[in-house]
């Protein structure tokens, strides 16, 4: 061996690595490995390959059975909820959240969501926390009847913490053109259906961190009477995911357009869907908010309206369907087990500056 050789050997190891830069290609080997298992129970006949890829493959020749497929496309997170399950170490509820954000926005427009990939950025791979989350995704796509066909583990040292992470979510879905669910099915004297969330869903968390934590002085473990459970444990309470529910009622009955509630608000996401010369009209009277949401008004001092501009305040979906096909669709919803209700109608526009106002009050 040469001196120059020599050298090299006795500094072999001591230069920059991928792993002293805190990128641990094995944990993120391990974390895939372990992830497997749950995201085979989401698959459908049409995905081919399994988990591993450069790309989730699905078989386009499913759609031939449609005349004129539309395919509609959504992507979401769940904002700042994650940072509750991080600090709770609870890793396997976050995923059902995601799930509910990309296909419930499918299905608004009728679609059948068909696949989803997702995108995990951690500050260090933990393959059992990694695998969690997964294990929650796939749990939502088994609850949504759609495909995770893949996605991405992206560990970022330095940018984030060991503990921290986030997730986002892309899905695609598929709808007969002369099915397509919207404002110009919308007529005077439809009938709005309002169905029930779980909770907070995945919506106005930094609202209510700030109001419960920073101002109320609250905790993660503190037993709440009123939720019968720790505030933690409602915070974490998963998103509820209606996609199979809303397509049942489109097989059963004459819907003319769905509304997913997320930010912004009831009255707000409702007028996403509502024509220019028409109005919803919801009363409030017609039930009555989950206690989580007096807590977060109560303990902030938050005004009601500025509660309903940011939390869906006990309304996940909505549905707007014909007078005449209010009864098939409740008895669809509750054959289903979804807590459902006539909540107001369509009017004309009138001199209201808005496509939905929400009247009355709660009922106690």
């Amino acid at each position: 061996m040469t001196a120059e050789s020599s050298e090299r050997a006795e500094h072999a190891g001591s230069g920059a690595s991928y792993a002293a830069a805190g990128v641990d290609i094995e944990a993120g080997d391990r974390a895939v490995e372990l992830m497997k298992e749950w995201v085979k129970k989401t698959r459908r006949p049409e995905v081919l390959g399994g988990l591993g890829g450069f790309a989730g493959l699905f078989d386009a020749s499913a759609l031939k059975r449609y005349e004129r497929p539309l395919l509609a496309s959504a992507t979401d997170g769940v904002g700042t909820k994650v940072d509750l399950a991080r600090r709770m170490g609870v890793y396997d509820t976050i995923g059902h959240d995601l799930v509910g954000m990309v296909v419930d926005d499918l299905v608004v427009c009728g679609a059948e969501p068909l696949f989803m990939t997702d995108y995990i950025c951690v500050g260090k791979v933990h393959p059992e926390r990694v695998a969690a989350i997964v294990k929650g995704i796939a749990e939502g796509c088994v609850l949504a009847g759609c495909a995770l066909v893949g996605g991405e583990t992206a560990e970022h040292p330095g940018l984030l913490g060991e503990d921290d992470f986030d997730v986002a979510g892309a899905g695609t879905g598929v709808v007969e053109a002369d099915r397509l669910l919207g404002a110009d099915r919308i007529r005077t004297g439809d009938t709005v259906i309002a169905m029930a969330s779980s909770g907070l869903h995945s919506n106005g968390y930094s609202l209510v961190r700030h109001v419960l934590f920073e101002r109320a002085k609250m905790s993660l473990d503190q037993q709440v009477e009123e939720f019968g459970r720790t505030l933690g444990e409602e915070l974490l309470e998963p998103t509820k995911i209606y996609s199979l529910d809303c397509l049942a009622l489109t097989r059963t009955t004459e819907v003319h357009a769905f509304s997913h509630v997320t930010g912004g608000g009831l009255a707000n996401n409702l007028a996403r869907v509502i024509p220019d010369n028409l109005h919803a009209v919801v009363d409030r009277s017609t039930w009555t908010p989950g206690a989580v949401f007096d807590l977060v008004g109560t303990a902030g001092d938050v005004e009601r309206l500025e509660l309903e501009k940011t939390l869906n305040m006990g309304v996940g979906m909505i549905a707007v369907v014909p007078e005449e096909s209010v009864d098939a669709a409740l008895t669809t919803l509750a054959d289903r087990g979804v807590d459902a209700w006539v909540a107001g109608e369509i009017t004309d526009r009138g001199e209201h500056t808005t496509g939905a106002t929400l009247t009355g009050d709660y009922a106690n």
